[in-house]
């Protein structure tokens, strides 16, 4: 398999690298308090969930495998991804900031509001991904004119 070296530099797979960082980020403050909390259960699982399967998708993109399966949509596909986790991780960051008062006076205090503000974070990149891959699905790359040049 050979390695797409100019998609790690498009704007879609930079957004990726962020979100897998970042992702990283906010599920290991999230293990790192071990409070049992079904809130933070809740964020734990779209945390984990997503960062593996960004980290799937990206190895994909970057590998081809995406060629080698025709019959797949590939920009709904991606652009379906990026909706539903931007929209995960919007519920995960909400109900990280809303426990985190809970513990306002223990040590997991600064772990929650650091994770929330990450989520905060992730959810703006997934965000923009989904806009991505959008102007990539419409196949226009976000160009309004191009549909009105007479071909």
């Amino acid at each position: 398999m050979a390695v797409d070296v100019s998609f790690v530099r498009t704007i879609p797979a930079i957004l990726m690298m962020a979100e897998t960082v970042v992702g990283l980020l906010v599920w290991s403050l999230m293990a790192s308090i071990h409070i049992f909390h079904p809130a933070i259960g809740w964020v734990m699982f779209v945390s984990v969930t997503l960062w593996l399967l960004t980290i799937v998708l990206f190895c994909m993109l970057l590998f081809g495998v995406h060629h080698k399966l025709p019959s797949v949509p590939w920009p709904l596909a991606v652009l379906v991804f990026n909706g539903v986790a931007a929209f995960l991780y919007l519920t995960a960051f909400i109900t990280t900031a809303a426990v985190a008062s809970d513990y306002y006076w223990t040590w997991a205090y600064g772990h929650m509001v650091a994770a929330a503000v990450f989520g905060c974070i992730v959810t703006v990149g997934y965000g923009a991904s989904a806009f991505f891959s959008y102007t990539m699905w419409r196949g226009n790359d976000g160009n309004a004119a191009g549909s009105t040049v007479p071909v």
